[in-house]
């Protein structure tokens, strides 16, 4: 489905052409989009993104469109791929108290924005323990929020194109928020939404993440 289809699709759902409603389609649309990203991870929303650390900075910027780590690696000078492991920021303080307690990075936790001199820098940063000792090559492996099917170029997206329902279903529910419409209706398919997303995530969090070699043929228990 493209954004010119699921607009088509919304307005005929809920017989609404007003200028104003019209207008705040997208928005509709985006809100969806976020509910979706943040309910389910399907693996069309991983994304890889190489970086360096700086010798004596324990800080590692996220990118502007991070949503959650899949993996965090340094590369050794020899080329081999040491992941850190996750840690809570109270343990790498606490673990590595004096900034000065360098080599390469074990650790890493979420720490949030890099603030200098009042100043934020980045909106999301890693920390890493020990503090670096030289410049790392790292690799990250995360969830992003891809590109809004509203300003695809296209105007197609992976979501779009896979699976449609959810998209359409999630913005019905929030045209009838926005109209004030019917708590049936609201209902009805806000339960429309979430049978989308429970089959969206049978999808994304299971049969994308296995095989037959490996699991098994799906299969249903037949009585005898």
């Amino acid at each position: 489905m493209t954004y010119t289809e699921l607009v088509a699709e919304i307005q005929a759902y809920t017989q609404n052409y007003e200028t104003d409603f019209v207008a705040n389609i997208p928005t509709f649309v985006k809100q969806t989009e976020t509910r979706v990203y943040n309910t389910v991870q399907i693996p069309a929303l991983r994304k890889n993104v190489t970086g360096v650390t700086t010798g004596g900075n324990k800080y590692l910027s996220c990118p502007l469109d991070f949503l959650s780590v899949f993996s965090l690696a340094v590369i050794d000078g020899s080329g081999n791929y040491e992941y850190l492991l996750n840690k809570d920021v109270n343990f790498i303080r606490a673990a590595y108290p004096n900034p000065n307690d360098t080599g390469i990075p074990k650790y890493y936790a979420l720490f949030g924005p890099t603030v200098n001199t009042g100043v934020i820098s980045d909106e999301l940063s890693f920390i890493l323990g020990p503090t670096p000792n030289i410049l790392y090559n790292v690799e990250l492996h995360y969830y992003y929020y891809p590109e809004s099917i509203t300003i695809a170029a296209d105007g197609r997206t992976w979501l779009g194109d896979n699976y449609d329902p959810v998209l359409l279903y999630g913005s019905l529910v929030e045209a009838y928020v926005f109209m004030k419409g019917e708590q049936d209706m609201m209902t009805y398919y806000e339960k429309k939404y979430q049978d989308a997303l429970a089959q969206l995530n049978r999808l994304g969090t299971g049969l994308e993440r296995g095989d037959a070699y490996r699991d098994g043929q799906a299969k249903i228990r037949v009585n005898p």
